[in-house]
C-alpha cells in the first residue's frame, strides 16, 4: 500500500498502473495542457507543471519506490520534491521529440540556450537644484568588465580552450548520495574547470587577462542632465554594462536625486519661496529682491496698500521650473513672513501718531452690569506651559506646528 497518491491522482492513474499506463496518462495530459495551446490561462501552465512534475517521479522506478514508501516528504530530501530536476518543456521536447511548435507557435517558452544579458549597473546622481533649472553635462569615470581584446575573450589562445569533460561545459556536477531510505542530490560547482565550464592549460592562457578572459576598464561617460527634470528620472546609456564571454552586456543606468535647496521647495514644476518683508513694507509697500537659480534678481513690488498680512501667498507666473522638453515654465509662489518690530520700538507720542493713520481700534463690548477685572499680559514660560499640560520634549514640536494655517490674501 503506498504512502499517498497525491502524483497518481495528478496524472489520474491507480497506484498500480503500470509504466505504459503512466506514460500514457502523461502524454494526454501533457497534450492538454500545453502552453502553447492554452496561451492566456495561468491554471493550465500550473496544471502542466504539475503533470510533468509527477511523470518525472513516477517513471523513474527509484524515484517511485521512495515516493511508495514514504511519500512527496522522502523526495524532499534529495530537492525532488519541492520542484523538478529539469524544466518541464525539456521533459515534453524530450517525450515527444522535440515537436516544440506542435500547436502552431515557436514551441512555447523554451530554456534560454543563447547569451544571457549582464545585470545594468545603476548609480544615484546627486543633481543641485539649479542644475535642474539651467541642465548641465556631467562627466562621470566608470570601471567596468570588458572583454580581453589581446585574446578576443577567449582566455588564451585559439584553440586552446577545450570544454571541460567533467562537466561537459556546463560548469556544474549534480551529486547523488543514498541516505538509507532517502535519496539526496545536489548541485555542486565542478571542480575540475572551477565552473568555467572549458579548460585552458596554463602555458596556453593569455598574458594580459590570465586566463579570466575579461579585464577591467575606466570610461568616461557624459550624463545630460536635461532641463526640468525630476526626481527619480532615468539616464540610460544601453549597452554600456559589464561584458563576458557569450554575455550581452547591460545598461548603465544613472537615477536623478534632486539635493534640496536652502531657499526654494520645489513641487512639480513649481518653486515655492519664503520671503520675509518688514512691517512697515508689509503696511505701505515696497520693493524686496528674489534671486533666481540662475542667478537672475527678481525685483518685486509690493503696491502701497495692497497690505502684506504674515502667511499671505502670492503668485509670480511663470518663474518656476522648465518643463522637462517643453518651453513653458511652471509658477514660483512666495509665502511671507512679516518681521515686526521689537517691544517698545517707539515712545507714546510715535505710538499716537501711528495710531491715528491706522484704521480705528476696535473697542471691546462689555455687557451692562457684567464684573470686570483688569489683568495684564506676561511673557509665557514654554517648560511651565508643557509641565501645566504633562507634556514631554518629544511633544513639544507637535504642539507648536498646531497653529493656525496660512493666510491666503484675498487677491493674487
Amino acid at each position: 500500500m503506498v504512502k499517498e497518491t497525491k502524483l497518481y491522482d495528478t496524472l489520474g492513474v491507480s497506484p498500480d498502473a503500470s509504466d505504459a499506463q503512466i506514460k500514457k496518462a502523461y502524454r494526454l495530459g501533457a497534450l492538454k495542457y500545453h502552453p502553447d495551446k492554452n496561451q492566456h490561462s495561468p491554471e493550465a501552465a500550473d496544471k502542466f507543471k504539475e503533470v510533468s512534475h509527477a511523470y518525472e517521479i513516477l517513471s523513474d522506478n527509484q524515484k517511485r519506490e521512495i515516493y511508495d514508501s514514504y511519500g512527496e516528504e522522502g523526495l524532499n530530501g534529495g530537492g525532488m520534491g519541492g520542484g523538478m530536476d529539469g524544466n518541464p518543456e525539456d521533459l515534453f521536447s524530450h517525450f515527444f521529440g522535440g515537436m516544440g511548435g506542435m500547436f502552431g507557435g515557436q514551441g512555447g517558452p523554451q530554456r534560454e540556450t543563447g547569451p544571457r544579458k549582464s545585470k545594468d549597473i545603476v548609480h544615484t546622481l546627486k543633481v543641485k537644484l539649479e542644475d535642474l533649472y539651467k541642465g548641465k553635462v556631467a562627466k562621470l569615470k566608470l570601471t567596468k568588465t570588458v572583454n580581453c581584446a589581446p585574446c578576443g575573450g577567449r582566455g588564451g589562445k585559439e584553440g586552446a580552450v577545450k570544454t571541460c569533460t567533467s562537466c561537459g561545459g556546463r560548469g556544474v556536477k549534480f551529486v547523488t548520495r543514498q541516505m538509507g531510505p532517502m535519496v539526496q542530490r545536489f548541485q555542486t560547482t565542478c571542480p575540475e574547470c572551477n565552473g568555467e565550464g572549458q579548460m585552458i592549460d596554463a602555458r596556453d592562457r593569455c598574458k594580459v587577462c590570465k586566463g579570466k578572459k575579461t579585464v577591467d576598464e575606466q570610461k568616461v561617460l557624459e550624463v545630460h542632465i536635461d532641463k526640468g527634470m525630476r526626481d527619480g528620472q532615468k539616464v540610460v546609456f544601453q549597452g554600456e554594462g559589464d561584458q563576458g564571454p557569450n554575455i550581452i552586456p547591460g545598461d548603465v543606468v544613472f537615477v536623478v536625486e534632486e539635493v534640496s535647496h536652502d531657499r526654494f521647495i520645489r513641487k512639480g514644476d513649481d518653486l515655492y519661496y519664503n520671503a520675509k518683508i518688514d512691517l512697515n513694507t508689509a503696511l505701505t509697500g515696497g520693493a524686496f529682491i528674489i534671486k533666481h537659480l540662475d542667478d537672475e534678481i527678481l525685483k518685486v513690488e509690493i503696491v502701497p496698500g495692497e497690505v502684506i498680512a504674515p502667511g499671505c501667498l502670492k503668485v509670480i507666473e511663470g518663474k518656476g521650473m522648465p518643463s522637462y522638453r517643453h518651453h513653458n515654465f511652471g509658477n514660483m509662489f512666495v509665502q511671507f513672513e512679516v518681521d515686526f518690530p521689537k517691544a517698545y520700538f517707539a515712545d507714546e507720542h510715535t505710538l499716537q501718531q501711528i495710531e491715528a493713520l491706522l484704521p480705528k481700534k476696535e473697542v471691546p463690548s462689555i455687557p451692562k452690569n457684567a464684573q470686570v477685572e483688569e489683568v495684564m499680559l506676561a511673557d509665557a514660560d514654554p517648560i511651565k506651559q508643557r509641565a501645566s499640560q504633562g507634556m514631554h520634549d518629544d511633544e513639544d514640536e507637535d504642539y507648536e506646528g498646531q497653529g493656525g494655517q496660512g493666510v491666503q490674501c484675498a487677491s493674487q
